[in-house]
């Protein structure tokens, strides 16, 4: 797809055809009816010691995930040694687990902090157990877009780089793009088109995902929520012009159940992770199987980078 395509897409009211065209390109990539989504867990580092954060994967562990991400904010005491020994304890104790973990902007802070290059951090924490590295920080790919929260430290150059550096030491990661919060169409298609050079070049992504903004769950002010007319576009036109990404996951955290069922008839083809009771959308892995059967397609479990599906 062009770039002259992708924005006459946007600027089109065609929802339906949009989808159609989407879903066709879902079918050429996933012709066995399958819809994936992941068992795993997101856990806060701050504040918290190495033997707390494995009794915080425990629960995750006896709900059958396979997986976890970690998520904070690395300020100067947490450098790379104090990463590399948690990483280590936790390989220690769940040498299964996958540990999809710190976004670029966390890489970069922790690089900073420890005097080394992104590409010999990268490599350290390679070596100490992190399987992959979470793109959940891209926000929109385009320095002339104010933020909102995402990528305050980490530049649009860096970003790319440290995906690139990862890539190149034979890591996968994946990628996202957060939308809605005031940025053109143009600029989602810069960032759409970084994304797609990179996967060129490194055939590195496991994932894309786009989210909307959510200006309810921070203290931003003058925003509103996307639609999910919109957001179903954004999908669909995403999955088409990144079309050397296999993998499309829809975001139940931001759009629930019922326009995840939507989504993945707009390109999608897995359902995320399974986000449990307490947390915004919050679903049970039976309710996301029976959404994934209602829309027509065989739910399957799946791990981190795709490799392993689980039947049950």
């Amino acid at each position: 797809m062009s770039r002259t395509d992708a924005l006459e897409l946007f600027a089109s009211d065609d929802l339906i055809g949009i989808g159609m065209e989407a879903d066709a390109l879902r079918k050429r990539l996933h012709p066995e009816g399958v819809v994936s989504y992941a068992l795993d867990g997101p856990i806060r580092y701050n504040h918290a010691t190495p033997e707390q954060i494995l009794n915080k994967i425990a629960p995750f562990i006896a709900m059958g995930a396979t997986g976890i991400t970690l998520q904070g904010e690395v300020s100067p005491g947490l450098d790379l040694p104090w990463f590399e020994a948690l990483f280590r304890t936790i390989r220690q104790r769940f040498p299964s687990l996958d540990l999809h973990c710190l976004s670029a902007s966390e890489i970069l802070a922790i690089a900073q902090h420890s005097g080394l290059t992104t590409h010999d951090t990268i490599a350290r924490l390679r070596d100490s157990g992190l399987t992959s590295i979470p793109g959940n920080d891209a926000g929109i790919l385009d320095d002339a877009v104010q933020q909102q929260g995402a990528r305050q430290h980490c530049k649009t150059d860096d970003w790319i780089a440290i995906h690139r550096a990862a890539h190149r030491l034979g890591m996968r990661t994946t990628a996202t793009m957060i939308f809605g919060a005031g940025e053109t169409f143009e600029h989602r298609l810069n960032h759409l088109e970084a994304i797609r050079h990179l996967q060129q070049e490194t055939g590195g992504f496991t994932s894309f995902t786009p989210w909307s903004f959510t200006p309810h769950s921070t203290a931003l002010r003058g925003f509103e929520e996307a639609t999910a007319v919109e957001y179903l576009k954004t999908l669909a036109i995403s999955r088409m012009y990144l079309e050397n990404i296999k993998n499309f996951q829809t975001n139940l955290e931001t759009q629930g159940l019922k326009v995840l069922q939507v989504a993945l008839r707009f390109g999608s083809n897995d359902a995320g992770s399974v986000i449990p009771p307490g947390q915004l959308n919050a679903a049970t892995e039976e309710q996301l199987r029976q959404v994934i059967r209602d829309a027509g397609f065989k739910p399957v479990q799946r791990d981190t980078l795709y490799q392993t599906m689980f039947l049950h």
